[in-house]
């Protein structure tokens, strides 16, 4: 079996975050999200892993590499134009070849492993299964109908309810998904959709199975999802600290701390991760907050944030929270109080309050 990775999308609902950002590149607990995808793959013993890329494709390829990090190799494969699900499974079908492979969209990310997801796609000789997550609102989702333990219909946002578990974004084919996406009609949108392709398999007689989310998941294409995500992470974090340059500090909870840490007159107070130098004075750094390498942060109170490498938060009156800010910011604070603080900012802005 081989993987693919879906990591060719614009990131729209991050703008303008994503605009100079792979949104599949944004740090959870300091960590890119499809480090995490790669590391779900890598334990279910699947070694041979292509990723779909567009624009931002020389950004993953320096990040990630090739696998040897992982132990695996990867293949990069570019694709134009988003033009839908299964069009990116269509332009990975040289790549791909005769052989079942599991898919997964690069903003999708959980906490089960998918050893049982692999081993019940056998079990049950399906030609697909997919990864199912049980919903009180399945209206803005793709939905499965299923009856005795299988996949009957697939309905994309459905306007009547029709069943509670939507897609999550992690599947399973065999090779005759190529001969469901051939017969399959572009959309309303003017994309080829995995779920008509799906749909078409079962048109044709094809058998597709599904199973659970155990635990939780996140579609981390929204601010709220991946500061959500990082929450859920970060609960699970082992402390980790590299004794930092200390004075009159305080540290609580779990901790991970990178090298070179400068830390004075602060309260730092985890679950919490600090990349390699950063300089925090004079601060207080509550619970679930990410902050980058190289970061400088004075006479701030923070908590619940994941802030990239090399921005710097100076002097802020109020306190910031539920805030995503990328790479080189400076936010620098005025004389007068604000009210609150809450900021989705892209790289190299530069905001005083």
């Amino acid at each position: 079996m081989k993987a693919l990775i879906l990591s060719g999308g614009t990131g729209s609902r991050l703008r303008p975050l994503t605009y100079t950002n792979a949104k599949q590149l944004l740090p959870l607990a300091n960590k890119p999200i499809l480090f995490y995808i790669i590391e779900k793959i890598v334990d279910a013993g699947i070694n041979d892993i292509g990723i779909i890329v567009g624009d931002t494709g020389e950004e993953i390829k320096s990040k990630v590499g090739y696998g040897r990090k992982w132990g695996a190799n990867i293949t990069y494969i570019y694709q134009p134009i988003p033009l839908g699900l299964a069009h990116a499974v269509k332009t990975a079908s040289s790549f791909i070849g005769d052989s079942d492979f599991l898919m997964i969209l690069g903003d999708n990310i959980f906490k089960m492993n998918l050893n049982s997801l692999v081993y019940n796609f056998y079990k049950s000789k399906s030609n697909s299964s997919i990864l199912l997550h049980k919903v009180l609102d399945p209206s803005q989702y793709g939905v499965a109908v299923v009856e005795k333990g299988q996949i009957v219909k697939l309905v994309e946002k459905p306007k009547e309810f029709v069943s509670p578990f939507i897609i999550t974004g992690v599947y399973i084919f065999d090779k005759s998904i190529f001969n469901a996406i051939s017969n399959t009609k572009v959309s309303k949108r003017g994309e080829l959709e995995i779920t008509d392709a799906i749909q078409k398999q079962l048109d044709l007689g094809g058998k597709v199975s599904y199973e659970l989310i155990k635990g939780w998941w996140k579609d981390a294409g929204k601010l709220q999802d991946i500061l959500e995500a990082n929450r859920l992470i970060l609960d699970d974090i082992r402390s980790s600290v590299n004794t930092p340059t200390n004075e009159n500090s305080i540290y609580s909870g779990k901790l991970q701390m990178g090298k070179n840490v400068l830390i004075e007159n602060s309260i730092i107070t985890g679950p919490t991760t600090i990349a390699d130098d950063v300089s925090i004075k004079n601060c207080f750094i509550g619970p679930y907050t990410c902050i980058g390498q190289g970061v400088n942060i004075v006479n701030c109170e923070i908590e619940n944030c994941i802030i990239l490498e090399n921005s710097s938060l100076l002097d802020i009156d109020k306190r910031i929270s539920n805030s995503l800010i990328g790479k080189s910011v400076l936010i620098r604070g005025a004389q007068r109080r604000p009210y609150t603080n809450s900021f989705l900012i892209g790289d190299n802005s530069e905001i005083q309050l």
